[in-house]
């Protein structure tokens, strides 16, 4: 059975910082990234994207995790390779979460410390 919108998200990582980290953004990023999710049973929850700039330059890489009636959040600085533990820890955390938004992040380990923006969810009509 199909997750509902509400129980799924993105994670979108910049594809334009992602030279500065010596390769190891973009497309190797995400591959690495699809491949943990899918080993760490999440992949029926979460999707993967990239954007062109996130406005994050000063700290790369960015990635941000959004979902359907959750919260936003903006990380910044984070390591491609060296983060995919925290990245995970933290999409369990944030599916977890009512309305995405997490109250303690400790479980989310150095990810938390890339921390830049949390934006509530929009209102429902």
């Amino acid at each position: 059975m199909r997750e509902s919108a509400s129980e799924r998200m993105r994670i979108v990582v910049c594809a334009t910082c992602a030279p500065d980290k010596g390769g190891e953004g973009g497309e190797t990023f995400l591959r690495t990234l699809r491949e943990a999710i899918d080993r760490d049973g999440l992949g029926d929850a979460v999707d993967l994207a990239s954007a062109d700039c996130m406005g994050a330059c000063a700290e790369p890489v960015s990635l941000a995790l959004q979902g359907e009636g959750r919260a936003s959040y903006l990380f910044s600085g984070v390591s491609p390779m060296e983060d995919v533990a925290d990245i995970l820890a933290t999409c369990r955390e944030y599916l977890a979460a009512p309305g995405g938004w997490i109250v303690d992040a400790r479980p989310c380990g150095r990810l938390r410390l890339c921390l830049k923006g949390r934006i509530p969810a929009l209102p429902r009509d």
